[in-house]
């Protein structure tokens, strides 16, 4: 496929990356911004929402840090599996993400922000043309949705990003900023419960770092993945555990590719009073994949238990 054009900008700094984004704003123009490029080159070769211009944080320094409290979002994540300074079981997730070459373009600001993906979304332009344009992507031209048809509100495209909820069982906080200012956030904050709005972010913010408690050194966790194939593809389901040592009252649960949104359950594993085999349960019951990526959703489902009693007996 040919690459539509757009005009690539690449600020110095995060002060001028803002005043770019508000110039934009400003001038009415639409834009994205790139990282590694790893999602959004693709998505733009397959005419996959293109916008005329886009902004690479590619060329700012300091924004690729690595440490046990503190990764910037242009670090990508090869450097974060094989770093003694990361959390071990942010290593572990990073590590599990496509393949080798991927990981050595990937960032983690780009692996948070991922686009939802969809069988219907994820395909060629002549492709969605053919079978009448997709919700999500031909956003104006009135089409269904192709997966939960006669509704227009809500689209269902499935997040299916790896490192998510082991940041959450980590209880972690993103920094985000743009033309406004800054804010921060616990990360299980940051997603919305829609396949199109995916995050938080308004018009001009990009996700600048995530930070991390200053005990998390004293947590370790599992994180479990199911997929296709174990070199390359997005997670079908995963499931992350993470408990503070020595105190498995502390449990934390996330599972990521089986809803819009990666998602902390809290409620559910509170409920479950400790038990493994209750806690993986009640997640069961509380998670309703669709039937847009390549494992059936009843399959995905009932492998979350799978998933979730390994995670957390390990």
């Amino acid at each position: 496929m040919l690459m539509p054009p757009f005009i690539l900008h690449t600020p110095k700094s995060i002060e001028e990356a803002c005043e770019l984004s508000s110039r934009l704003i400003s001038e009415g123009k639409e834009f994205d911004w790139i990282a590694g490029g790893t999602d959004l080159i693709p998505n733009y070769k397959w005419h996959i929402n293109p916008k005329s211009d886009v902004i690479s944080l590619a060329s700012i320094s300091g924004i690729d840090t690595i440490s046990m409290t503190e990764i910037g979002c242009m670090a990508r994540l090869h450097d974060i599996a094989e770093s003694n300074s990361a959390h071990p079981l942010i290593a572990e997730a990073a590590s599990k993400v496509a393949s080798s070459l991927i990981r050595r373009n990937a960032t983690i600001g780009g692996n948070l922000c991922l686009d939802t993906r969809c069988f219907w979304y994820n395909q060629a332009e002549e492709w969605r043309s053919s079978i009448d344009w997709c919700h999500k992507c031909d956003c104006g031209t009135g089409s269904d949705c192709r997966v939960i048809p006669n509704q227009n509100e809500l689209c269902v495209a499935t997040y299916q990003g790896d490192i998510a909820p082991n940041l959450m069982v980590l209880n972690a906080s993103v920094h985000i900023i743009g033309p406004e200012g800054s804010r921060e956030m616990l990360l299980s904050d940051f997603y919305q419960l829609d396949g199109i709005t995916r995050n938080v972010l308004q018009k001009g913010e990009f996700l600048l770092k995530i930070t991390m408690p200053e005990d998390v050194s004293d947590w370790t966790g599992n994180y479990k993945k199911l997929r296709v194939r174990e070199s390359w593809d997005f997670p079908e389901a995963g499931v992350a555990a993470a408990w503070k040592k020595g105190s498995r009252s502390t449990l934390r649960v996330a599972t990521t590719a089986l809803e819009s949104i990666p998602r902390l359950h809290l409620e559910e594993v509170s409920q479950a009073g400790g038990d493994i085999a209750s806690i993986a349960a009640n997640i069961f019951e509380n998670v309703k994949p669709v039937n847009n990526t390549s494992l059936p959703p009843r399959y995905r489902r009932n492998m979350i238990k799978v998933l979730v009693k390994r995670a957390c007996q390990e």
